[in-house]
């Protein structure tokens, strides 16, 4: 189990460090040597975690079930897509250990309560619940039953939606006595289209999320280009999730808003460097800034000639390079004071000026 939460937000003391999360959802096209290869990727990648999904088409789809736009290439029906893209619970199990073994965390989602109950022989360090169900509470208390950590997607929802979801991810320990959750876990923004163009990522949900509800917030990447995990780090997401997939040009849902191992292995990098570059969150003066600071930075000095005894007025000053006497933003403390020594036009004034 990975240790919780296996995020660092950036604070005052460091920059961050974001979990980035392989989605391998239903790329291995139902076979369970191609799940494999995704969990080796995902760690060749430089990926965090990976992420399985469980479900029964026989326990999700009513007999009215649709097929979503994206869904019908190649596919009649939903129960026939869903059929056929179903991983069994043994290759789910050997994934899992596969994962372990390669030092990468593990996250697994529901589609209904009857699929938790196979989550628990995977030992998860999450949940994730996928978009569609941040307003199912039926789900939501089944997979708060296990106690773990929930990452809770927020896609096609408006805020009032999103509101209900993140009730159940306030406080701490397990499940309340109300059955709602306890464990933490993130808010992931996510725009629900498989691929989402780069005009529509809407990473500003990340901070808007953030910020209204206090909680650590996420990102569900669906775009395909590889630099979206990073702008969504500088905008404050502490966990990623992004599609892995073998052959981007494979048939099948999801391919097409995915990374292949190389695109994956870029996209981390990319994340990387934005927590490099994001740094901590506060704003002082750094070490290599000093230099140019020095010198850059102007000083309060003499405008003409003057004498000892002079008691100065604002014509008697000017503000001039480098920033080593007294400072700029204190010209109007000089004003009145008097000199303890003659100081010559262009030279700047003694900082004893202001003692006492």
């Amino acid at each position: 189990m990975a240790e919780w939460p296996p995020w660092k937000p950036a604070d005052a003391q460091g920059p961050a460090r974001v979990w980035v999360v392989a989605e391998l959802g239903v790329n291995h096209d139902g076979d369970p040597r191609k799940l494999l290869q995704l969990v080796e990727a995902a760690a060749e990648s430089g990926a965090d975690a990976v992420k399985l999904q469980v479900f029964s088409p026989e326990r999700l789809l009513s007999g009215s079930a649709e097929l979503a736009g994206y869904q019908k290439s190649g596919a009649d029906d939903a129960r026939g897509l869903l059929a056929g893209l179903a991983m069994p619970g043994e290759a789910n199990r050997q994934a899992a250990e596969l994962a372990r073994s390669k030092g990468l965390g593990l996250v697994a989602t529901p589609f209904s309560p009857q699929d938790v109950a196979e989550l628990e022989a995977l030992g998860l360090d999450a949940v994730k619940i996928a978009s569609p169900d941040c307003v199912n509470p039926v789900l939501l208390r089944a997979a708060a039953g296990l106690g773990l950590p929930m990452l809770v997607s927020t896609g096609a929802a408006d805020l009032e939606e999103v509101s209900f979801a993140a009730e159940w991810m306030r406080g701490e320990g397990g499940p309340g006595s109300d059955g709602h959750f306890r464990g933490g876990g993130a808010l992931l923004h996510c725009v629900s289209s498989y691929p989402t163009p780069d005009a529509l990522a809407g990473l500003g949900g990340v901070a808007a999320l953030r910020d209204r509800y206090g909680l650590p917030v996420g990102y569900s990447d669906h775009t395909p280009a590889t630099d979206t995990g990073a702008l969504a780090t500088a905008c404050g997401a502490v966990v990623l999730e992004k599609h892995l997939t073998l052959d981007r040009t494979a048939p099948g849902p999801d391919h097409r808003a995915s990374q292949d191992p190389d695109g994956f292995a870029e996209y981390v990098a990319n994340v990387r460097r934005a927590e490099r570059m994001v740094g901590p969150i506060t704003k002082q003066v750094t070490p290599i800034e000093r230099d140019v600071r020095r010198v850059a930075r102007q000083s309060v000095a003499a405008a003409r000639d003057l004498e000892a005894g002079r008691v100065l007025t604002a014509d008697d000053l000017t503000v001039m390079r480098p920033g080593t006497g007294i400072p700029a933003m204190r010209f109007e403390d000089c004003i009145g004071r008097a000199l303890n020594t003659g100081v010559k036009r262009g030279e700047l004034l003694p900082t004893a000026l202001l003692d006492g």
